[in-house]
């Protein structure tokens, strides 16, 4: 069985003002000819298809596109899951419809959920997608008042597989997760807050390959067959480093997978440099590089004149200047903090000082994660 794995398409995202549609155009792009040429037997979407509940227009016509002519036009069968950003409702409309034409969607929580059977030469093999599973929804659809976090809201979605599951066949589970291990990145959105949105790699093992999608960076976390194929795109400029690709696996008669990963090529590169305002402008960068999305961090400690008009006469796509170290910034010119980085309760914890001038208790910091949490489920529950 020949599996392509992807994941994290946000498709309609806005990359600082930018809209990316073009970009993530550029790239599926990519991905169709590549099928054309490995032909999968089945392309596997890890959830966040698209970017937020309710998609742009040019993001649904985007997806439109791809879907067909994977499905209709090459012959691939795709097994796609909705993941934390869509709307489980609007990207499962017409799920059982497209079923006999080979686009499999799981975008509804089932009590029990249900495997897509592929067979090869071998046999057959199970894949079991599992949708991005929020605790209070989970809790509400099982009837079980014990799941309180993802971790036993995932335990008992994956038990129940493991009791349907016939034994010895071949398996692939499919999850949107944040895989306790994983590397994060900036772009991607808090499943909660707290800490408490992680589940232990232990609970989704016993699969012959596990699919997974959140986690921005391409990784194997945890069990060797267990892999985030990473986004489309790099949505942030803590992903610099990152080489963007898809999961190329091929599973034997007992299993067994051999994975391969391939890499995207991006209309533009996202990077980052630094230097000082005149050097930069006076000696610019040659070559195709200086059309990617920069962000500049400028060496330069005095005031200046709209510098990011000055650089995009040079650069026309530098998109971010970070808070430059002005003289008396801190003591002895220190940089002041990257609230950006800090997460939620760091940033409340940093206001509550600032205010009372008192450190935030333990019992504090619990009320306002709890409160948090409630209100990113709020949000959640409004969109769709």
């Amino acid at each position: 069985m020949r599996i392509l794995h992807t994941s994290d398409w946000h498709l309609g995202r806005l990359f600082h003002g930018v809209h990316l549609t073009e970009e993530q155009a550029h790239v599926l792009e990519q991905l169709i000819d590549l099928t054309r040429d490995i032909r999968p037997d089945v392309v596997v979407v890890a959830g966040d298809i698209y970017d937020r509940a309710v998609p742009p227009p040019d993001a649904v016509c985007l997806l439109n596109d791809v879907l067909s002519r994977l499905v209709l036009e090459a012959g691939v069968r795709v097994i796609l899951t909705a993941g934390n950003h869509d709307s489980p409702d609007r990207l499962g409309f017409g799920s059982s419809i497209m079923e006999n034409q080979g686009l499999h969607i799981s975008a509804c929580l089932e009590e029990t959920p249900r495997p897509v059977i592929l067979e090869d030469k071998y046999g057959p093999v199970y894949f079991y997608p599992l949708p991005y599973a929020e605790p209070a929804v989970v809790r509400e659809r099982l009837g079980l008042e014990t799941i309180r976090d993802h971790q036993s809201a995932m335990e008992a979605l994956v038990g129940r597989i493991r009791e349907e599951r016939p034994h010895g066949v071949r398996s692939v589970l499919i999850a949107h997760a944040f895989v306790a291990g994983g590397t994060e990145s900036e772009s991607e959105r808090p499943l909660s807050v707290g800490g408490a949105g992680t589940v232990e790699a232990s609970c989704i093992e016993g699969f012959d390959y596990v699919a997974l999608g959140h986690l921005h960076r391409p990784q194997q976390v945890g069990d060797a067959g267990v892999h985030y194929s990473g986004s489309l795109l790099k949505y942030s400029f803590s992903e610099t480093d990152q080489t963007k690709c898809v999961n190329l696996i091929d599973m034997d008669d007992r299993g067994r997978c051999v994975l391969e990963t391939i890499s995207l090529t991006p209309r533009h590169n996202v990077r980052t440099i630094s230097g000082y305002l005149d050097d930069l402008i006076e000696h610019p960068e040659e070559g195709p590089g200086r059309d990617d999305f920069l962000s500049i961090t400028l060496l330069d400690t005095g005031a200046l004149y709209d510098p990011m008009g000055k650089l995009r006469e040079v650069y026309p796509n530098v998109l971010h200047l970070p808070p430059r170290t002005t003289a008396g910034a801190g003591e002895g010119g220190a940089p002041t903090i990257d609230h950006r980085k800090m997460s939620e309760t760091e940033l409340f914890a940093a206001f509550y000082s600032e205010v009372t001038g008192e450190v935030l208790s333990t019992e504090q910091r619990k009320a306002f994660i709890g409160v948090a949490d409630r209100m990113i489920q709020v949000e959640r529950e409004a969109a769709t």
